[in-house]
């Protein structure tokens, strides 16, 4: 299926921990679209300003929303009871680690729009597996 969708976009407040006792707000924006349907894009900083963007894939950041999940370079966690609509989001590189709080409710909602958009269990029928092994091989036939 190839047929252009309006991407699902979604403006989250986050605030990003810079030291274990410091927490800074940042713009940030979760996105979503058919042309990528197993990944969700998490953009921080200002949109008109050249934002960080982290590709990471839709399931688990749905599943980080029930029970910890990912392990390597992202790592998410549900609600916790001290702080019951906040998720926290661990992004690491080799420049180090950054926590991420977002609104649980909001990232929430916008798993769900995915869904709308692309049902969990179908992302394979919006693969386009011969242009994308075209673009991979050089090939235009």
């Amino acid at each position: 299926m190839s047929q252009p969708s309006v991407p699902i976009v979604c403006d989250v407040p986050a605030l990003v921990s810079v030291s274990e006792d410091r927490r800074v707000p940042l713009p940030a924006r979760l996105h979503y679209g058919r042309e990528d349907p197993y990944a969700v894009r998490l953009l921080l900083g200002a949109p008109d300003a050249r934002p960080v963007v982290w590709v990471f894939a839709r399931e688990l950041l749905a599943e980080g929303l029930r029970r910890p999940a990912g392990i390597g370079d992202v790592l998410v966690f549900p609600r916790h009871r001290c702080l019951p609509d906040i998720m926290r989001v661990v992004l690491r590189s080799r420049a180090g680690a950054a926590l991420i709080e977002l609104p649980a409710s909001k990232v929430s909602c916008f798993l769900a729009d995915t869904d709308v958009l692309v049902p969990s269990g179908t992302e394979s029928a919006y693969v386009d597996v011969d242009s994308g092994l075209a673009q991979l091989t050089g090939r235009s036939d």
